[in-house]
């Protein structure tokens, strides 16, 4: 079962840039060894429910250690049978374009 979750979770109260605990919850999902893509507003994950929700829990589990209040996006598209999504839906829509888009 394919999932595309993009998801953001940002620390509330800790000041202005948030990098700092931004750039945790980017070490634990590259270890996870799932695809994924960092976009200005959150990241994308591709890869079973199970798993992409775990590498979620953890980050979440990661931020709770040191921040009390946690605002936390969420957004998934279950697809049966379909992988390698994470990049084959913006080529889907450059195909039809004719043309690359900005990424």
């Amino acid at each position: 079962m394919s999932v595309l979750l993009e998801f953001s979770m940002t620390p509330i109260g800790k000041g202005e840039s948030v990098s700092k605990y931004v750039s945790r919850s980017l070490e634990i999902i590259d270890r996870s060894g799932l695809e994924y893509k960092l976009n200005p507003m959150g990241t994308v994950i591709e890869g079973e429910w199970d798993e992409v929700f775990e590498v979620v829990k953890k980050c979440f589990r990661r931020m709770q250690k040191d921040c009390g209040r946690i605002s936390i996006s969420i957004k998934a598209d279950y697809r049966k049978g379909k992988g390698g999504r994470i990049t084959a839906k913006v080529a889907s829509i450059e195909k039809k374009l004719k043309k690359e888009l900005k990424k």
